[in-house]
């Protein structure tokens, strides 16, 4: 199992109808959704009579090549990158799922986490279904195949109707792309137009790529069918309390996104204000940096509000992939330094205020602040964004168990002298409440429309943990979701 240095979204999904370069813009599409998901991507495409899908493991520039679009022809195509967090790393856990079956040709994106994926899975077996991956979004398919409907149309809501948990998701068949969001809306789901084309994906900055026009969210609970016949829209679940996921605005999305009704460059630089604004500490410090890039808006902010000058302490490569080399005579923070290298003339004998978005086990921090000490600051203040993580997300991240969440096993001036600054301080929830609402919300109103179970524990459906000790034995999910 990779170690989890930061939190990881499970997936990205995009989707168009009605664009004869479909397979081409949705490559452009998930392409800008790379930082969803890096472990797969893939693309099936329809040209009115089948559907032919091209997948593989990596980056998307990995995935696919200039002759695999030969093959995807047509004006419908939908694409999912993935980070696992229910199932393997494996090419039989990779998206698009396309299948044969009784009504014709299917294929699936999915993006979030079904958390009652194994009793589902237990029932589906028992009826004669035959998995071919630990994806709980295959589960989606059988519950499709078996609902006894034969149009996708009314399939869709009866099969999406058993799950309990984060799903927004896309559908693909010969002539028809379906779009449906969880009644809850925990994970961003927009969409937008092209050319007269209906173009639909996890955030807005899929639809900038390719110069589509953002037209309105998915909401929650609704499905959105798109054929020659046009745009057709239903909400036919009972409604239930949205519960959009908070940290999307800290962490997940990117800040050139527009998800949720906010701009996350806003609401991620207003973290920042807020952090300064709630700052406990009578410090001097010379500026304050980021750990790039994630918390560049964060750091930005939080300069704003304090009146601390704003600079790049730390410069991050952006070309780091995989590497088989690694120093017989080990470096210490190796891995590290492949991504982040310190500004040893910026930060000699400074004192300095360093904005994260959050910190996970706390390995990463540690590494860093050595490097910024290493590279002589006299102090380091560090900030982080959000308030400490806590608990596990059951609804579409990637987390470590509670024992191994560094803010469930320490209080806040333990992880301090863990990580070693001189001082510490976590954003509140109320403050992140704030930023998040904007002018927009009150915090009560966040409060009632947002998940933040990762901060307090209070999650909004059942869990099903009963059933945790068995998957695990079964091999049939990842260890790392409980």
């Amino acid at each position: 199992m990779k170690p989890l240095l930061k939190p990881a979204e499970e997936c990205g999904v995009f989707g168009i109808f009605g664009h004869p370069e479909a397979a081409k813009l949705t490559y452009l599409g998930i392409y800008a959704l790379q930082h969803r998901g890096q472990e797969s991507a893939g693309i099936v495409a329809s040209d009115g009579k089948s559907l032919r899908g091209h997948r593989g493991m990596g980056l998307v520039t990995d995935v696919f090549a200039e002759p695999d679009f030969d093959r995807l022809q047509g004006r419908a195509a939908v694409g999912h990158v993935r980070y696992s967090t229910m199932g393997d790393t494996s090419l039989t856990n990779a998206q698009p799922i396309k299948v044969d079956y009784l009504h014709g040709s299917l294929a699936v994106c999915h993006n979030g986490n079904i958390v009652n994926a194994l009793p589902l899975r237990e029932e589906l077996e028992a009826a004669g279904s035959i998995f071919t991956s630990t994806s709980d979004s295959e589960i989606v398919i059988h519950l499709i195949a078996q609902s006894g409907v034969r149009d996708l149309g009314e399939a869709v809501p009866k099969a999406l109707g058993r799950l309990e948990g984060a799903s927004s998701i896309l559908f693909l068949e010969e002539n028809r792309l379906i779009a449906a969001r969880d009644p809850r809306g925990w994970r961003p789901l927009c969409m937008g137009e092209l050319g007269g084309a209906v173009v639909l994906a996890s955030e807005t900055c899929a639809l900038d790529i390719i110069g589509a026009k953002f037209v309105r969210d998915v909401e929650p609970g609704e499905i959105i069918e798109v054929s020659v016949k046009g745009v057709k829209s239903s909400k036919p679940f009972p409604p239930e309390d949205p519960r959009m996921c908070i940290f999307e605005f800290v962490y997940f999305s990117r800040p050139d996104s527009r998800i949720f009704g906010r701009d996350v460059h806003r609401a991620r630089k207003a973290l920042g204000i807020e952090l300064a604004r709630e700052e406990p500490h009578d410090i001097e410090a010379d500026f304050v940096m980021p750990v790039p890039d994630s918390s560049n808006n964060a750091a930005l902010g939080y300069s704003e509000g304090s009146g601390l000058p704003f600079d790049f302490g730390i410069i991050r490569s952006h070309y780091i992939g995989r590497t088989f080399i690694e120093p017989t005579q080990h470096i210490r923070t190796f891995g590290t330094r492949l991504k982040y290298n310190p500004v040893k003339e910026l930060l000699a004998d400074k004192s300095v205020v360093v904005v994260d978005d959050s910190i996970v086990r706390g390995t990463t921090s540690v590494k860093i602040i050595d490097l910024i000490r290493n590279a002589g600051a006299r102090e380091v203040h560090l900030r982080i964004s959000c308030p400490p993580w806590k608990y596990p997300c059951y609804y579409g991240i990637d987390t470590p168990t509670r024992e191994e969440l560094i803010g469930s096993s320490l209080d806040i001036d333990e992880i301090g002298r863990h990580i070693g600054v001189d001082t510490i301080y976590y954003l509140s929830l109320e403050g992140v409440r704030r930023a998040v609402g904007g002018r927009q919300m009150t915090p009560e109103e966040v409060a009632g429309r947002f998940c933040s179970a990762c901060f307090t524990g209070e999650y909004p459906t059942p869990l099903y943990k009963e059933y945790a000790k068995d998957m695990l034995e079964k091999g049939l999910f990842s260890s790392k979701m409980f």
